[in-house]
């Protein structure tokens, strides 16, 4: 007689259960090195730029790069990805300086010689040391929060709770929990995620103009998921698609040129706007 083939695959469906087991419990322990990159150099900037330390009040220090703006013009409180150190943005700090913009930028958690480690409770206290240090200094009516993928949950949730002139989303989600649910739809996710950035809860506090810009070909937060957030919004608001757009190329692509637009900072000011693809504005 042959051997019954029922304890073959009782073994096979064990061992394929226990190896996923084994991916979850992976996945989760090690999912805040799978959600940030921190560059941890401290690189100094070009000049004019002044790079400001920002105590936080749990004894931490946030290394900050800070540009006043010229008179009469708002300044930027920006909120960068989770790979994105000071250094490597010189595109989007040359373009904001030569419209006569200023900026605060603040290095995350571990990032950009920042001391600590990055996690969601961590980077919104840090948001409000970084609001707080601006608005000592300049009237929350020329302030602009502005967000840039990671960065988006950390600029919507201080919108909603702090005055400014407008908020800027560049390439945000709804959640960061969706767009992993999303991406990795054979693991429990929504289950075991830790740091959520739920957007999609905040977004409809938010009591400021807003202006959401993503690119059609972002295969990091796909297109869909900035628009999800955009109609939870309220109003005054502005989408605008950029064709062709990917993840890290709205810089490249038109966007401040659409920033300025929206702040009604003036184009003379601005650098030149003939870059292919942008659609202004899409009004809801």
């Amino acid at each position: 007689m042959a051997p019954s083939l029922g304890p073959f695959i009782l073994r096979a469906i064990l061992a394929i259960a226990g190896g996923y087991l084994l991916v979850v419990i992976g996945a989760c322990a090690f999912q805040r090195s799978m959600l940030y990159f921190p560059d941890r150099r401290e690189v100094a900037p070009d000049p004019p730029i002044e790079v400001v330390r920002l105590k936080t009040n749990d004894g931490g220090t946030l290394v900050a790069w800070y540009l006043p703006p010229a008179p009469g013009r708002p300044v930027i409180l920006h909120f960068g990805g989770n790979g994105d150190g000071l250094a490597g943005q010189s595109e989007r700090w040359r373009q904001i300086a030569g419209a006569g913009v200023g900026f605060l930028a603040p290095a995350y958690r571990g990032y950009s010689g920042s001391t600590g480690h990055p996690t969601e409770a961590a980077l919104h206290r840090d948001a409000e040391t970084a609001y707080a240090w601006l608005a000592a200094r300049h009237a929350p009516s020329d302030i602009v929060i502005m967000g840039h993928s990671l960065g988006s949950g950390v600029a919507v949730r201080l919108a909603a709770q702090h005055p400014a002139r407008a908020l800027i989303l560049e390439s945000p989600f709804t959640s960061a929990v969706d767009v992993g649910a999303a991406e990795l739809p054979w693991l429990p996710v929504r289950l075991l995620m830790w740091d959520r950035y739920l957007s999609r809860d905040w977004i409809g506090q938010v009591r400021m103009p807003l202006l959401v810009v993503h690119g059609d070909r972002d295969d990091v937060i796909p297109f869909r998921f900035g628009l999800r957030l955009y109609d939870l919004a309220s109003q005054p608001k502005t989408f605008v698609r950029i064709a062709g757009g990917g993840h890290n190329d709205l810089s490249e692509r038109g966007l401040y040129d659409i920033v300025w637009r929206f702040l009604g900072v003036e184009r003379s000011a601005a650098p030149p706007a003939n870059k292919p693809g942008v659609q202004f504005p899409r009004n809801a």
